[in-house]
């Protein structure tokens, strides 16, 4: 007889329980380790990303592997990431039935995610919350051929990636993501999923790509437009490091030929706005600004 619904739920989290026993596991909260341990989100994540054996997935954060082995079974290709070493032994477990899976001891944040082969279609995890921003933005510039995120994020995050211009928390994370996706925040979810339980709320958030990766300068000019949020686009723009003489001047001239008031504020700009703004500006006069 088949094993019923519940039954693979409830056998998939005592194999992340077990893990946390059999190797001695013990969450680091410097790296923000919580893990996954309701497996009821597997299916919502899968459904989400629209898994197929065609895809290529890139996990970040592979913890004790709850996410991956859902994964591993149902795609083409699966890399895992994971930062922390201690968790290598769960991992390699969870992943041992999977040839097609590649596990990755590594920082997601310096991993050349461009030398990854076969290069990925979708991007999956459960971020660890210091770096979740970071790695969305990253993933999103550096692998053109990813076409859908699906990302369990702080909400604050969440709600920060799918902020539109004229919000409190619309900035550079919004900014430079939805030049390239469409962001919707799919569900908030508790923290009784986790273990140890976090003391923020999560969100799931999924990226869908509609546009190649932002130029460079168009990057660029966001970081600095955003840096002083006091400040009026042109101000921040003077005040940012590497900023050439008349850096001002240009950008309100440029504003103001694209119907802008000379002294707009990043924040009620759309993303497209700074592409047009870029172009207008130049890259002999934004590659300085470029953040390093």
């Amino acid at each position: 007889m088949a094993e019923s619904r519940g039954g693979e739920r409830s056998s998939a989290r005592q194999a992340s329980l077990r893990r946390l026993r059999d190797f001695g596991v013990h969450p680091n909260r410097e790296l923000g380790q919580n893990f996954l341990v309701d497996d009821n989100l597997l299916g919502v994540i899968g459904e989400a990303a629209e898994l197929s054996r065609e895809d290529v997935v890139l996990e970040v954060g592979g913890g004790l592997g709850t996410l991956s082995e859902y994964l591993a079974a149902r795609v083409g290709h699966l890399h895992v990431v994971e930062v922390d070493r201690s968790l290598a032994h769960p991992l390699e477990e969870a992943l041992a039935p999977f040839r097609s899976a590649t596990l990755h001891l590594a920082d997601a944040v310096r991993l050349d995610l461009r030398a990854l082969a076969p290069a990925p279609t979708k991007v999956v995890g459960n971020l660890p919350y210091g770096v979740a921003a970071t790695v969305l933005i990253r993933s999103v510039r550096e692998l053109p051929g990813a076409q859908l995120w699906v990302a369990m994020v702080q909400l604050e995050v969440a709600e920060r990636l799918a902020a539109g211009p004229g919000s409190r928390t619309y900035g550079v994370t919004s900014a430079i993501v939805q030049l390239a996706c469409e962001v919707r925040v799919l569900r908030r979810v508790g923290r009784s999923v986790f273990h140890p339980a976090p003391n923020v709320d999560s969100a799931l958030v999924v990226l869908r790509r509609t546009a190649p990766p932002p130029p460079s300068e168009s990057v660029a000019l966001i970081h600095a437009a955003f840096a002083h949020r006091r400040k009026t686009l042109a101000g921040s723009l003077e005040l940012s490091s590497g900023a050439p003489p008349g850096s001002r001047e240009a950008a309100q001239d440029a504003l103001e030929r694209l119907g802008h008031p000379r002294d707009a504020r990043a924040e009620r700009l759309a993303p497209s706005d700074f592409v047009a703004l870029a172009r207008e500006l130049g890259s002999e006069r934004l590659s300085p600004l470029a953040p390093r």
